[in-house]
């Protein structure tokens, strides 16, 4: 047998070259930080998987994604004001959108906006991907929150979003947007988005909007207006040229001219029209159309009133849709209106009498028992003079404030400077610039009206012939806190201009509201019982109730204080030569006091019945700068005065409010020696030291024995030195039938109300005058 030989068996090295018969030799494996590195193969195969699963997934989003309705702004209904009777005031919301097709639209303010916001809008999809990567790129690097949408995606975005920026959104308007841009033409979608934009102004839509600054309608927009409007699309408030700081105006021209030069860019507008354009004039901002009249002075104080109160806020209000009942009687209000109308308005005649046209007048009427505003006059209409007359705050009460500084004193039993009570027969010393006894620093001394002296005179005639002097030391004697203390209970905000301690505060030196003076009556003809005046009743949305705060009722002062005050303020009316006689042709129980102030810059008269109180003021303001502006010479009259055009249109309004209702009298007081008809009087007291034996107009100088209330104290509080040296001792029966009459005072009442106005006030009754030594004038 042969022998076999073994022999190790060489190891081939691995041939770089072609493989025997032609097969490729297998690659080396990987080792080391190489076998983390993919493969071609991989990455390629991931990618695909990737796009897959992205088509995929978006394709599932699109097939899900469902398109919502659209959203309650983009949709925004009107809210509905009504009467107490259920009519209808007005709408609004609704007319401040006027959705319009494409076709009624300009050709230029269509470009406009495109070249605004999105030129390439109908070569393009609904999602510019390049815009997204650079809006997201200027994000990351701290660039603010930028924009990347296309028209499509801001329709989507106003029509069916919200404004809010976060991803979940963004993703949310991407599926929509190509879900919509698949089912609605270009057109349609450029008009959704023109009518749903805000533009400012409250204008909703290219309509709106083209109303509000050109009062145009949108088919008659050229280029410049269009690229105004288009500029706002951008920043409505900041960009109005009407109202933005002096920035904002230069940053609007910029943006204007690039929408102008991007018109020009695309083709929409030759180069020749560009250069001729000039930036468009533009509206002063108008309130809306549909609120003219008193409607939109209604809806003004009604939306104060719930916005302040918490009730609805700003922005849900916008939104629309509710139905807001007010307490607002139609008959009532329309009666007040056509009172103004025929007392006022009728007889001023601005062309000839350039002074009439300052004449702005204000009134408010309130149920007594309950606070609700029945009627309201805030000007003469709201498109015109925009300011509402019976809420504003900014013109001096006057003598109306007399008022409270009686309760004050009766509330707080205050005492003269010699320590006695003050009653409606507390003998004051009425002498013109008299000086106030018992204040710290230098005296306040505030002139009468026409710088008149009364002489002494009980606080009864004081406050029917409204006398400063007399009123000045009242205050003095009660407390200059008490005062303002008694004001705020009584009804008076706490921050109203003007109310503070200080010698003036009785004449009137505070500038409250028409509607707070009603509301402060409103009191005193309840007993005290203070409710703030309310005007809106009810509130629901789409059938379901708002729920309002209950009208809280607090006893401000007590009913004997109430009822006395009463008792004297129906002497302005009754007394022949008081300042509110002409109020007495209602025929009726009435209690009032009239207001005049410096310069009679505004005139008041605030009256009531035991059913109803209704204060009324004219304004004078300036019809060019807004100024205050004496209103003497209003009418053709010399002079103004509470006791003239207010109170003809009170006593004009208040019969036809009360047509038909029963006549019915007021509470007499508990203690009725305060009568204003005090007959029974003490011997009359010696002249007091430094009293001129007869006033400079006439005015007596010792209580003449007629009839008139000269009674109780004459203690140093009203300028006596010595008290008189009886008292009366029966109660008065009967109001007098005469007054004293300073120089010029009638000597009996007029039988009818006057159709005219008088050329001249009766000058014992007017109460104009002056109370100032603490930079706050106000008068009687």
């Amino acid at each position: 047998m042969p022998s076999i030989s073994l022999r190790p068996v060489k190891r081939l090295k691995r041939s770089t070259g072609p493989a025997v018969g032609g097969k490729k030799p297998r690659r080396p494996k990987r080792t080391g930080w190489r076998r983390l590195i993919p493969t071609w193969r991989m990455t390629l195969l991931g990618f695909v998987c990737a796009l897959l699963l992205g088509v995929g997934l978006f394709a599932l989003g699109i097939a899900l994604v469902k398109v919502p309705d659209a959203n309650a702004t983009a949709v925004a209904q009107s809210n509905t004001w009504l009467y107490s009777d259920g009519s209808v005031i007005t709408r609004t919301g609704q007319t401040n959108r006027q959705n319009v097709t494409l076709d009624k639209v300009s050709p230029a303010a269509q470009h406009a906006a495109l070249a605004a916001e999105d030129r390439n809008f109908y070569n393009e999809g609904a999602v510019n991907v390049q815009g997204l990567v650079r809006a997201a790129f200027n994000t990351a690097k701290g660039e603010g929150t930028q924009g990347g949408s296309t028209i499509t995606q801001q329709y989507v975005k106003n029509t069916y979003l919200n404004q809010k920026q976060s991803i979940s959104r963004k993703v949310q308007e991407l599926f929509i947007a190509v879900k919509v841009d698949a089912t609605e033409s270009k057109d349609d979608i450029l008009a959704g988005y023109l009518n749903t934009s805000y533009y400012g102004r409250g204008a909703y839509g290219i309509q709106a909007a083209a109303q509000a600054y050109f009062g145009l309608d949108a088919s008659a927009l050229n280029p410049a207006q269009g690229a105004y409007l288009a500029t706002l699309l951008n920043a409505p408030s900041a960009y109005d040229v009407a109202t933005a700081t002096p920035a904002g105006k230069q940053n609007a021209v910029n943006r204007w001219n690039y929408v102008m030069d991007g018109m020009v860019k695309e083709n929409w507008l030759s180069a020749d029209e560009r250069a001729k354009a000039a930036f468009p004039d533009v509206k002063d901002p108008q309130p809306n159309p549909g609120l003219s009249g008193q409607a939109g002075y209604l809806v003004d104080a009604a939306t104060q009133y719930l916005t302040s109160n918490g009730i609805i806020n700003e922005t849900e209000l916008a939104k629309g849709g509710y139905t807001i009942k007010l307490s607002i009687d139609p008959a009532r209000q329309q009666a007040l209106q056509d009172s103004v109308q025929a007392q006022l308005h009728d007889t001023l005649n601005p062309d000839k009498r350039k002074k009439d046209a300052a004449a702005q007048a204000g009134a408010a009427s309130v149920d007594p028992k309950t606070g609700a505003v029945v009627a309201l006059y805030g000007g003469v209409d709201y498109v015109k003079h925009y300011v509402d007359n019976a809420t504003r705050r900014d013109y001096q009460a006057g003598s109306t404030f007399k008022a409270i500084a009686l309760a004050a004193a009766f509330e707080n039993n205050a005492k003269t400077q010699d320590g006695r009570t003050v009653t409606p027969r507390t003998v004051y010393d009425g002498t013109s610039g008299r000086k106030v006894r018992g204040g710290k620093g230098t005296p306040y001394a505030p002139p009468n009206e026409g710088d008149k002296s009364y002489g002494q005179i009980s606080l009864q005639q004081a406050t029917d012939w409204s006398v400063n002097s007399a009123f000045a030391q009242l205050a003095q004697d009660t407390g200059l806190q008490k005062v303002k203390d008694t004001g705020i209970a009584l009804g008076l905000p706490a921050n109203t201009p003007g109310l503070d301690p200080v010698p003036s505060i009785p004449l009137g030196a505070a500038t409250p509201s028409v509607l707070d003076m009603a509301g402060v009556y409103a009191a005193l003809d309840n007993g005290g019982k203070q409710i703030t005046p309310w005007m809106v009743q009810s509130v629901d949305r789409e059938g379901e109730a708002v729920q309002l705060p209950a009208h809280k009722t607090t006893q401000a002062i007590s009913t004997d204080t109430a009822n006395q005050v009463t008792s004297m303020l129906q002497g302005v009316v009754s007394d022949p030569g008081g300042t509110g006689w002409r109020a007495k042709a209602l025929g009726r129980p009435v209690a009032g006091k009239t207001g005049t102030t410096d310069d009679q810059k505004s005139v008041w008269f605030v009256g009531y019945t035991p059913e109803l109180v209704t204060s009324v003021a004219l304004f004078g303001q300036d019809p060019g700068t807004g100024a205050q502006v004496s209103l003497s010479g209003v009418g053709g009259i010399d002079g103004a005065a509470g006791g003239q055009y207010p109170a003809q249109i009170w006593t004009s309004y208040m019969k036809a409010a009360l047509k038909g209702q029963p006549v019915s009298d007021f509470a007499t007081p508990a203690d009725d020696a305060g009568d204003a008809g005090a007959t029974d009087l003490p011997t009359a007291p010696s002249t007091p030291t430094g009293t001129p034996s007869t006033g400079p107009t006439g005015g007596a100088s010792t209580p003449p024995n007629d009839g008139t209330g000269w009674s109780g104290n004459n203690g140093t509080g009203g300028g006596a030195t010595t008290a008189p040296t009886t008292q009366p001792t029966t109660r008065p029966t009967t109001r007098p039938t005469t007054r004293p009459t300073p120089t010029g005072q009638p000597t009996t009442p007029p039988t009818t109300q006057p159709t005219t106005q008088p050329t001249t006030q009766p000058t014992g009754g007017t109460d104009t005058g002056t109370g100032t030594n603490t930079g706050a004038a106000a008068g009687n």
